[in-house]
């Protein structure tokens, strides 16, 4: 796929009259111009205001240069002025791509260099040298300014809406390329699925680099509801989740599938409910355990949509809304949206209903393809040889799955490598290259935690042998060791896809397969994380000679201990060391405000200034001290 500003092969002038994505927002300034279009901390802006501000915001981006084919870069430090720049790039004509603030800078300074900004919009930490930044909503002269023409519409359906980015498994992150018609059609089809009415309001939550803000966006602006967002870009643990629904009479709001456990583990242990406003959480991201699902079906009265679907086919897919079954094994993926096909195939060819193959979607809400990458673009989405209609294409998901008995889509795994890490898609290929590029590095093989799925281990085999521990034994890197692997991914890769456990081995064993065995290293890491040598049998506790009684561990200590699910972690290890990230840091915290009034109003973020049991002990204790 070439620049998005590249003519399609069929490409012809803009209809005036077709269909276009701003006709949804255009309706609803009609229908309900003074209701709440944009809820921000500080002031509610209805669509009227919101449709005014944009209009001026539009014609300073299309006198730089923004319209059709083109993209406007967004790097704002809050979700307000992002999603007003999302909808002003629209009426510039242009596409919009998202700056995530998370990336480290060489990847941000990548990414600018490839989507060739006609503008960038933004003035946060991580805004491109020669952004600027228009008048805000909350700002005297954002809402004193005089009202502006929108630009002439010039932009057709095929034109390019947004380019959001996924992983690659080149090491290259791919931008994905989707239309102005694909997102009308999205939008529309959400909102008529969840019922969405000019009511709601749906909390923004996810990264404003993940494709899911789009669906936080625009089905609310389709059905005339109000969006909802943060002061700031921070990620809110469970708690601060729980009082921003309430506070905010939220009725919507979307998860990833390890985030919305992590709210229902919180719900459960306050003995408490979902905010009485709060009437849809929608799920996604990751394989679901019916376990916990069904759990929150017979106890909270906020309704859960468990959805399926992946960028390169305009968010979700498919939404399952129903009860689920007691006997069931799979919590579905559920039927899909209007304008999207759903097929079971294998070899290319469809199979009956009920068989196992791979996931295909078609239809219209299929992105365009990759930002220059052509090669993946044909390999990903290919044509249908069945369909009825003359050149439709089909995305190749690569999951496995099939359609049950009640016609409902089935997740099943994969047919490669991939991961899905706290809702991101990653290669673990894409990891291991930059690990065995690292001096001293042979062989690496990365593969989420086993326990919680929420955080990457690694395994390395040293280039030179009198490094490498005996073999069948996992050595846990720690210190300078382990900061020597850490430091130079955590400069290339974003947060989630860097590990935060590495080991290092003699040899990558190998099952019959010949694949490498991920149990095995797992138990290797088992035994080294009990202190005894693998395949030594476990200690029998009620055998072990009588001791001295020991104190009790510090708190502090305990909950690091029992979050991290490692026994012996002492007082100056370190949380990131220990598989922490950022869920189990937001666990952390939370269990810490239930016992200890100190940490009332900690963030997880203050796990970086204080990583140990020992330093964030001190940092509580200066806490209660300058109260007194």
């Amino acid at each position: 796929m070439a620049q998005p500003d590249a003519a399609e092969p069929d490409a012809a002038a803009p209809d005036a009259a077709a269909p276009d994505v701003l006709d949804l927002w255009d309706r609803s300034v009609r229908d309900h111009a003074a209701r709440p279009a944009l809820v921000t901390p500080h002031r509610e802006l209805s669509y009227r205001d919101a449709d005014r501000l944009t209009d001026g915001w539009a014609a300073g981006l299309a006198a730089r240069g923004a319209g059709p084919g083109k993209l406007v870069g967004l790097a704002f430090g809050d979700p307000a002025r992002t999603v007003l720049g999302m909808l002003a790039a629209l009426k510039a004509g242009a596409g919009f791509t998202v700056l995530d603030d998370r990336l480290p800078p060489a990847a941000r300074a990548a990414l600018v260099d490839r989507t060739a900004a006609a503008v960038w919009l933004g003035d946060g930490g991580h805004a491109p040298q020669g952004a600027y930044a228009p008048a805000g909503p909350d700002t005297a002269a954002g809402a004193a300014a005089p009202a502006a023409a929108r630009p002439a519409r010039t932009a057709g359906g095929s034109d390019v809406a947004y380019v959001l980015f996924t992983s690659g498994s080149t090491g290259r992150p791919k931008g994905t390329v989707v239309g102005r018609d694909a997102l009308r059609r999205f939008a529309s089809a959400v909102a008529e699925r969840l019922g969405l009415t000019p009511h709601d309001r749906w909390l923004q939550v996810a990264s404003l680099g993940f494709d899911v803000v789009i669906e936080e966006v625009f089905p609310a602006f389709a059905a005339g509801a109000a969006v909802v967002c943060r002061e700031d870009t921070r990620a809110l643990d469970a708690e601060e989740l729980h009082a921003a629904l309430d506070r905010t009479r939220t009725t919507m709001v979307e998860l990833s599938t390890q985030y919305w456990l992590e709210y229902a583990r919180w719900l459960t242990a306050h003995g408490t409910a979902t905010p009485a406003a709060l009437r849809t959480v929608v799920v996604g991201g990751e394989r679901m355990d019916p376990r916990p699902y069904r759990a929150w079906q017979a106890r909270q009265p906020a309704a859960l949509a468990h959805v399926y679907g992946l960028t390169e086919c305009t968010v979700s897919s498919t939404f399952y809304t129903g009860l689920l079954p007691s006997d069931a094994e799979e919590v579905p993926l559920g039927t899909p949206l209007r304008d999207v096909e759903i097929s079971i195939r294998r070899g290319g060819r469809p199979v009956p209903d009920g068989e196992t193959g791979e996931i295909h979607i078609g239809g219209p809400l299929l992105a365009r393809g990759f930002l220059d990458d052509e090669a993946a673009t044909a390999r990903r989405f290919v044509a249908d040889p069945y369909a009825a209609e003359p050149g439709a294409r089909l995305y190749v998901t690569g999951d496995l799955g099939r359609i049950d008995a009640d016609g409902q889509l089935v997740f099943l795994g994969r047919v490669d490598d991939q991961v899905k890490i706290r809702g991101h898609r990653l290669e673990p290929a894409r990891v291991e290259r930059a690990l065995c590029e690292l001096p001293g590095v042979d062989q690496a093989v990365v593969f989420p935690d086993p326990a919680s799925g929420t955080a990457l281990w690694a395994f390395t085999v040293p280039t030179d042998p009198a490094a490498a521990p005996l073999p069948g034994e996992a050595v846990r890197l720690t210190g300078g060791d382990r900061d020597a692997l850490v430091a130079p991914l955590e400069a290339q890769l974003p947060d989630w896809a860097v590990p935060r456990v590495l080991h290092r081995v003699a040899v990558l064993p190998k099952n019959a397969h010949g694949k490498v065995d991920k149990r095995l290293l797992s138990a290797w890491a088992a035994a080294a994380r009990a202190g005894r040598p693998a395949g030594a049998p476990v200690p029998d506790p009620a055998a072990a000679p009588s001791r001295e009684p020991v104190e009790p561990p510090d708190p502090v200590l305990a909950l690091f201990r029992e979050v991290l699910g490692v026994p012996a972690l002492g007082p100056d290890d370190n949380f990131f060391d220990h598989g922490g990230q950022s869920l189990l840091a937001m666990r952390l915290l939370a269990r810490l405000r239930e016992s200890d009034p100190a940490a009332a109003g900690l963030r997880a973020s203050a796990l970086f200034a204080s990583p140990t049991p020992r330093l964030l002990a001190g940092a509580l204790a200066e806490r209660r001290a300058s109260r007194r």
